[in-house]
């Protein structure tokens, strides 16, 4: 992380997409408000790591720049907020965060006392904003504001929907960003407007439980697909999505539209049924592999990526293993593998423990499975030919089904260009450029 010289603002985001794509709602705020010598932190609460990490952040920028107006906001910020006041910080509730307002510094940070900084939140003609934990308090008579990435990428996220009205016993997002909403359609399709106006060929959606996008105002995800294809848009590739929720209406587009992209990301977590019980979650190891095993058969170029948790408590030998086979039961190519950590006030964090040891050398396990698999699956792409979205720097980018190239002489950046793949090089695939 590198500070900005003083009188400029910085915005450093940790852990989601959705996080990236707020980032940018918080970089416009704080320049609405005029602030000055303000570094903004939106934090992370999916792990105890992402907690650490922004904490150690934090800290370095109260040492780094005295001066500054250090303002945490996020999920992290939410679970945590005296924590980071009594370091000296400001934090900006997560329902404020794309407010000016709350970038505006009344209070001198040089005169700010250790334990004198402020849990900020939106005005009342704003709705009541979330308090530490209290998911009872976040607004959820007005629907979420679409929140759009940068320019500085030729994908643009897209965040659609927030919070999340399921009760998994280790996840901590429920507090920290309560229960689900959803932007409206139209709002929605005037971000994307922005994203394809700035040459932005690819979209990609996000939220902490998109497959709910609809749920609070009686539309669907699937629908919010077909409203965006109306729009000329050449790639829409969606995030995690939960797979008790692919109906049918959405299996049919991310099998059957040509502009949604091959690649599916699932949120497994698990492939033992005692665990996903222990989780609550809404599937079962059956369901998962018979979805990706429709999910193939339908459009066979489809990559499956998933979220896969190590070391749940309760989880012994047996039950890891079969969230090991499960890597090659779905044919997962992209994991999005972590360890177990205990977030304080869910039921998984008062469940038998089985050590952060064991949870941290299973993690390595799935990830080296995973990498055995995913290789594999790069090497056969060798000889195929690809649509590939060329990044920023006119050198990398991901073909349809998100395999990540890199080319070798530069293409003009933001375009599409086809290509052949020759051969893998470490995690990417080397690509040569077909055609002018």
């Amino acid at each position: 992380m590198s500070l900005l010289a003083a009188d400029r603002q910085e915005v450093v985001n940790f852990g989601c997409r959705l996080n990236i794509a707020e980032g940018e709602a918080i970089r416009a705020a704080a320049r609405e408000a005029g602030a000055r010598d303000t570094i903004v932190f939106n934090s992370c609460a999916v792990t105890d790591e992402a907690v650490r990490q922004a904490r150690q952040a934090v800290r370095r920028a109260l040492r780094e720049r005295p001066g500054a107006d250090v303002v945490v906001t996020g999920c992290a910020a939410e679970l945590e907020a005296e924590r980071f006041a009594a370091m000296g910080a400001r934090v900006v509730a997560n329902d404020a965060k794309g407010l000016a307002k709350s970038y505006i510094n009344t209070v001198s940070p040089r005169r700010r006392g250790p334990i004198s900084g402020r849990f900020e939140t939106a005005l009342a003609e704003d709705g009541p904003p979330p308090s530490r934990g209290n998911t009872t308090s976040f607004s959820t008579s007005r629907p979420y504001s679409p929140a759009l990435s940068g320019p500085d990428h030729a994908r643009a996220f897209l965040g659609v929907q927030t919070g999340c009205a399921h009760s998994c016993t280790f996840c901590a997002t429920v507090m920290a960003r309560g229960t689900a909403r959803s932007a409206t359609v139209d709002t929605v399709l005037d971000a994307a407007r922005v994203a394809l106006d700035r040459g932005q060929r690819e979209i990609v959606l996000t939220g902490v439980d998109l497959a709910s996008y609809g749920d609070d105002s009686g539309t669907s995800l699937a629908a919010l697909v077909e409203a965006l294809l109306t729009l000329p848009i050449a790639r829409l590739r969606l995030s995690s999505l939960d797979p008790n929720r692919i109906d049918d209406a959405l299996f049919a587009l991310l099998t059957q539209e040509k502009h949604v992209m091959p690649h599916v990301h699932l949120s497994l977590q698990a492939g033992d049924d005692m665990i996903l019980t222990r989780m609550k979650r809404r599937h079962r190891r059956a369901d998962a592999v018979r979805l990706t095993e429709r999910l193939k058969a339908a459009r066979p170029d489809i990559a499956i990526g998933a979220d896969l948790i190590a070391g749940f408590p309760t989880e012994d030998d047996q039950m890891f293993a079969n969230t090991m086979a499960l890597i090659d039961d779905c044919d997962i190519v992209f994991g999005h593998i972590f360890p177990y950590s205990p977030r304080a006030g869910t039921p998984a964090a008062r469940m038998p423990q089985v050590g952060r040891a064991v949870a941290r050398t299973r993690a390595a396990l799935l990830r080296k499975a995973n990498a055995r698999r995913r290789h594999a699956w790069m090497d056969a792409q060798a000889g195929r030919t690809a649509a590939m979205l060329v990044e920023r720097d006119g050198l990398t980018g991901h073909a349809e089904n998100f395999a990540p190239l890199t080319l070798t002489a530069p293409a003009e950046p933001g375009t599409i260009a086809r290509v052949r793949l020759t051969a893998r090089d470490g995690e990417r695939m080397i690509a040569e450029r077909l055609g002018a």
